[in-house]
């Protein structure tokens, strides 16, 4: 049951990977588990064997979700997206929406009276709202990332900005795509794994460059982020709901991020129906996720029973 669950919620991530504006990072917060990701990534990074043998087992059927919904994503839902964006858009909202009084609620106890901290809510909000703002209209871009136009300047640019990119990826708020296309870059390392797949090798380099650049973002940010969570919860709770809120804006913007820019999400397009498919999920999994906290008490209580009567027969 429980890789069931975690490979849905790697599902759901993928998804929300694939859409302008929302991350999966907002996913796993919305879902309940995004504490455990982060711990998870970190004890990847520097935790004890025994640590990174459990993280390994979590992610890993997070990843089976995540890649089954990022290929169907690929395969099926790309043309859906062109299409339907303001249907998938509304669901995205919905998701968003509805789950933000789900985490003020769960998080009652960290940010009840500490309302000294909402300046890190407008921070949020303002981050995820400027970065859209300045998104480009448009995926096209004329930066040549193949061998032979490679320089130290494009190198050490494409490694920082994929930094950047799997930050945001795992933040919740605003995409890494959206990222990747503000700093120009998407359509390029779109089209650079297109030929690597093709067995074009002359795009082999930037490729590598741009995988190192992910792997030194990940170690970077999740060891701030745990540590944020566990030394400044208040303020870095604030911070993560004001990074959803502004995420609307980037979800309203997200059309027109698309190859086929299209208008805003507006009155005129928004699908109440899918509005309310997006929050008829959340409070499906907010139901799951409470079967799995009563489940996870009834095996540690069963271990413990189990550990006592052993205790007793010895």
């Amino acid at each position: 049951m429980n890789t069931l669950i975690n490979a849905i919620r790697g599902f759901c991530m993928a998804l929300a990977d694939s859409v302008p504006g929302v991350s999966g990072g907002t996913i796993a917060f919305i879902l309940g588990f995004y504490d455990k990701f982060i711990n998870s990534l970190d004890a990847m990074v520097s935790g004890t064997k025994k640590e990174r043998i459990e993280a390994l087992k979590f992610l890993a059927k997070l990843l089976i979700g995540w890649v089954i919904g990022m290929c169907l994503a690929s395969l099926v839902l790309s043309s859906m997206f062109e299409k339907h964006i303001y249907q998938v858009s509304s669901l995205f909202m919905g998701f968003i929406v509805f789950a933000i009084p789900l985490i003020i609620r769960d998080e009652k106890k960290e940010i009840k009276g500490k309302y000294k901290y909402l300046i890190f809510l407008v921070i949020g909000i303002a981050v995820v709202a400027a970065i859209t703002y300045f998104n480009p209209t448009s995926g096209e871009s004329g930066i040549n990332v193949s061998a032979g136009n490679l320089n130290i300047g494009l190198c050490i640019y494409t490694f920082v900005v994929a930094m950047v990119a799997i930050s945001a990826m795992i933040l919740p708020g605003i995409s890494g795509s959206t990222l990747l296309l503000i700093f120009g870059l998407y359509m390029p390392i779109i089209n650079a794994i297109k030929e690597f797949l093709h067995l074009n090798m002359e795009y082999l380099p930037i490729l590598i460059i741009f995988g190192f650049g992910i792997l030194a973002g990940i170690a970077l940010v999740i060891k701030l982020v745990k540590k944020a969570l566990q030394k400044y919860r208040s303020q870095t709770i604030y911070t993560i709901l004001g990074l959803m809120i502004g995420s609307l804006y980037a979800i309203v913007m997200g059309p027109a991020t698309l190859e086929t820019p299209q208008a805003p999400l507006s009155f005129d397009n928004f699908s109440i129906l899918f509005f309310m498919i997006g929050g008829v999920v959340v409070f499906g999994m907010e139901l799951l996720k409470r079967f799995l906290e009563k489940k996870q008490i009834l095996d540690d209580d069963k271990i413990i029973e189990e550990s006592d009567e052993t205790s007793l027969e010895k």
